[in-house]
């Protein structure tokens, strides 16, 4: 084992499938074992920390990677191409030699490293904390940052929702540098320009990682992980934030077309939540909101998520008359990653994805929760493969909301190798409907998307 290696090991973050790649690798008509569905016809997209230079293990955090995004293209049951690409940043382009990204900065800028989505005719690298969108051409090489047109006042989020009805983005975005008292509603347009912004005060910086929406509300986290003050102005590159449990609990209904003086906050059990699966309002007019949740988080485990609670499935219904949250638990299993359909975001629903987990966020088996029969099915990829967050891709030719297909990277580690996956939403006891091997390895990174050649068309023929 080498030098480098031998001090790698050191740091969970930076073992098995957690470590890093090196090379960015171009590969063409990728072997197909099953049959992709003729009517996916766009890119699979997956972004994730992965450090351009070896780390320090003893302070690298695994949200902290240099971003790198994992590109496979589909076409008329075809995998034309696999492409992976380092989100370029300053300090990217610097080490690689390469003329400086173009575009405004704001106060924070390093490489986007936590989402990649496709929005207003563009491909977007996604992170938090006070950074810049970074736009990407269909191939995925780094075009520039963008503020959308000069809309944007600071940085974005990693995880902006799309309502599917007007088809508007939406976001809860924070900024450690700068916003301490607030953070921002951003509401963009599909014309890719930031149609509304809503400061919202609150007591302290928490981290927001994730929102939620329903048909009239906003719903913001406000939770107690905070970012440290000694931390965060000595310089050091350790990541700033820690769990603050005298900061309390709470989460706020933001009404869409409201002012930030009509939020309803209702307080919730401490805990922390990075993701939500989904929301709507029920016929008496509550909120029904389901998501993954940590009973503390970033309190000894200074590197990552996994060394101090497990994700619990649980389902919060809120009532903005009363200000009472009930707080139930789904499955006693532990799942992350949650996803839903597009056209149901906002709306009732019947059915969420996510991935089972172990310990240390190992993932697993790619689930699916049916919440009418409280039935929860899982996909087994096999001994030592785990899958990454599925996507569901609704059937166009289907009519129920199951209809389609839960697609994702599964990491192989007897091969040490990746797969990109197609499972049949409908029944995930089946057989894959397709897996395509890969190239190159994929690392457990974090959020990624389907981007049809409908709404990013390809700059150039492949």
């Amino acid at each position: 084992m080498t030098e480098t290696a031998e001090a790698e090991s050191a740091n969970p973050y930076l073992q098995g499938n957690f470590a890093r790649v090196t090379s960015e690798v171009t590969a063409f008509d990728l072997e197909v074992i099953g049959q992709i569905p003729e009517s996916l016809d766009g890119r699979y997209l997956r972004n994730g920390g992965n450090p351009i230079v070896p780390p320090d293990p003893a302070s690298s955090h695994w949200f902290m990677g240099t971003g790198m995004v994992h590109g496979v293209r589909l076409r008329g049951g075809r995998a034309e191409w696999y492409r992976n690409r380092w989100v370029r940043g300053d300090d990217v382009t610097e080490l690689l030699g390469e003329p400086a990204v173009p575009g405004p900065t704001r106060q924070l800028d390093f490489s986007p490293n936590t989402s990649v989505i496709g929005f207003a005719g563009t491909t977007w690298a996604l992170v938090e904390g006070g950074v810049l969108p970074t736009e990407l051409d269909y191939e995925l090489s780094t075009v520039c940052r963008n503020d959308f047109s000069g809309t944007l006042p600071n940085g974005f989020t990693a995880h902006p929702k799309f309502d599917p009805v007007n088809g508007q983005m939406h976001a809860i975005c924070y900024a450690w540098q700068d916003l301490f008292d607030h953070v921002e509603y951003v509401v963009v347009d599909t014309d890719g320009r930031v149609a509304k912004t809503v400061k919202v005060p609150l007591p302290g910086m928490t981290m927001i990682h994730d929102m939620a929406l329903t048909e009239n509300y906003a719903v913001i986290y406000d939770l107690p992980v905070t970012v440290d003050l000694e931390i965060a102005l000595s310089g050091e590159s350790s990541f700033p934030f820690r769990w603050d449990p005298d900061y309390g609990a709470r989460v706020g209904l933001l009404p869409r077309e409201g002012t930030a003086d009509e939020i309803v906050w209702c307080d919730v059990g401490l805990c922390y939540v990075f993701h939500s699966l989904n929301a709507y309002e029920d016929s008496d007019g509550r909120v029904v909101l389901d998501l993954c949740r940590y009973d503390k988080m970033f309190e000894r485990d200074k590197l990552g998520p996994a060394g101090d609670a497990q994700p619990m499935l649980d389902r919060w219904t809120i009532d903005p008359a009363t200000r009472r949250v009930n707080e139930e638990r789904v499955d006693d299993r532990f799942h992350e990653f949650p996803q839903v359909s597009a056209d149901r975001v906002g709306r009732d629903y019947r059915y969420g994805y996510t991935v089972s987990v172990g310990d240390g966020l190992i993932p697993g088996a790619s689930c699916k929760i049916d919440y009418r029969t409280g039935e929860i099915a899982y996909h087994d990829h096999g001994p030592g493969r785990g899958t990454g967050e599925g996507i569901f891709l609704a059937d166009p030719d289907g009519s129920a909301e199951d209809d389609g297909w839960l697609m994702s990277f599964v990491y192989d580690e007897a091969q040490h190798g990746s797969e990109l996956v197609i499972l049949d939403a409908r029944d995930l006891s089946r057989p894959p409907v397709a897996r395509v091997p890969l190239p190159q390895r994929v690392p457990y990174g974090f959020h990624g998307n389907w981007v049809p050649d409908t709404a990013v068309a390809p700059l150039a023929p492949s």
